[in-house]
């Protein structure tokens, strides 16, 4: 075996997500040893004072600076990950690919649809790749659940639940930070949770055709921060600001199957932590998946119809990348393996030349799907999407 060509990858904003992003890029060559390019550590941009030298320290970047422009600039850099706030998403993904470097970017991919075709052209127009944060997709059991759908395991499917519940949110002394803005953090849930949920929907079932959508606030004024915060951090006792996006959306779907559907997501749900998952019912059965159990499917086949049985069913190493993990079923993975699987099948494609796993195409149409909510919310109206 050739050894691997060194690609020399950066993070552009180091929150939590920039960190998951170093660690996958450190990890990926151990479960993906074939892989042709190995990424190399070059450098780590952040504005927050001291957060980008104390990154490259701790994770070994080679140099660090406070201006992400820098980083478009630098000929050492050919690979970018962009987990910085989605305000800064369109300018920073559009720059980096127009300075011809392959972008690996969080979802949302900016603040609306616009600003996710703006980058998706970007990258077009360089001849450059572009991955996107899609990570639920990338769990086994998910890529199992696909399969049976589309092998008609199930029967023909007549309808889909897609739910995202959280409880980051819920405590009324969350500080208000650039999540809770229009202007930095467009919408609320449904930019964070609720685009994971659109493209879990488009992945299992297909093109989504119509939908209608409510949306709340329940947490309406939050204390601002005195300084600069890194995830879900309190603030009690600053000045109070008003919420300017949602908590909440319940969204009924058609799909241009003739499916339906319903997407729920929520970001104050009390006494839930991380409930994610789907259920998919068929003519002739049903596929069940939570996040919790990430390694697991219910899974209900056959012809008696009424009170027919659900089995559990342990993924392992036949099922997506569960193999470059585990060497048998009910071995767990978790949620940081699923970034080592988009970490590779962002570098495979930079290899390869062509696109794996989840690429600005699907950003732009869960970016659509979100925009038609929101007018929908706003409307109390349906709304249609295009189905190519």
């Amino acid at each position: 075996m050739p050894p691997a060509e060194a690609l020399g990858v950066a993070v552009v904003g180091f929150g939590w997500m920039g960190r998951v992003h170093t660690q996958a890029y450190a990890r990926v060559a151990h479960h993906y040893p074939g892989l042709p390019l190995r990424p190399r550590l070059v450098t780590v941009a952040e504005e927050v004072p001291g957060r980008a030298e104390e990154a490259a320290e701790r994770f070994g970047f080679a140099s660090a600076t406070r201006d992400w422009r820098e980083v478009a600039a630098d000929p050492r850099v050919r690979a970018v990950s962009i987990t910085a706030p989605n305000f800064l998403h369109r300018e920073i993904g559009v720059a980096m690919a127009e300075a011809g470097k392959h972008i690996w970017i969080e979802k949302p991919v900016g603040l609306t649809a616009e600003d996710a075709r703006a980058v998706a052209a970007a990258v077009a127009g360089a001849g450059v790749r572009g991955a996107v944060g899609f990570n639920y997709r990338n769990a086994p059991a998910v890529e199992a659940a696909r399969d049976l759908v589309a092998s008609g395991g199930i029967g023909a499917v007549t309808h889909v639940r897609v739910r995202l519940f959280s409880d980051y949110a819920a405590h009324p002394e969350s500080a208000l930070t650039w999540r809770y803005e229009r202007e930095r953090g467009g919408s609320g849930v449904l930019g964070d949770l609720a685009s994971h949920g659109a493209d879990l929907a488009r992945f299992l079932l297909g093109e989504i055709a119509a939908l209608t959508a409510d949306t709340a606030v329940f947490v309406p004024e939050r204390a601002r921060p005195a300084g600069a915060t890194a995830g879900h951090a309190r603030a009690s006792g600053g000045e109070p600001g008003r919420v300017e996006n949602e908590d909440y959306v319940g969204c009924l779907l058609r799909f241009a199957s003739g499916a339906r559907g319903t997407l729920e997501a929520c970001r104050v749900s009390v006494g839930e932590q991380n409930a994610y998952g789907f259920e998919v019912h068929g003519t002739r059965g049903a596929v069940f998946w939570d996040f919790r159990r990430m390694n697991e499917l219910r899974v209900s086949q056959g012809t008696t119809y009424q009170d027919q049985p659900v089995s559990t069913v342990y993924v392992g190493p036949g099922d997506g990348e569960f193999a470059a993990f585990q060497p048998g079923a009910a071995n767990a993975m978790g949620y940081d393996d699923l970034k080592v699987i988009e970490a590779y099948r962002f570098l495979r494609s930079v290899a390869e030349d062509r696109p794996y796993g989840a690429t600005l195409a699907d950003a732009v149409r869960s970016a659509e799907v979100l925009d038609a909510m929101a007018v929908s919310a706003e409307t109390g109206t349906w709304v249609d999407l295009p189905v190519s």
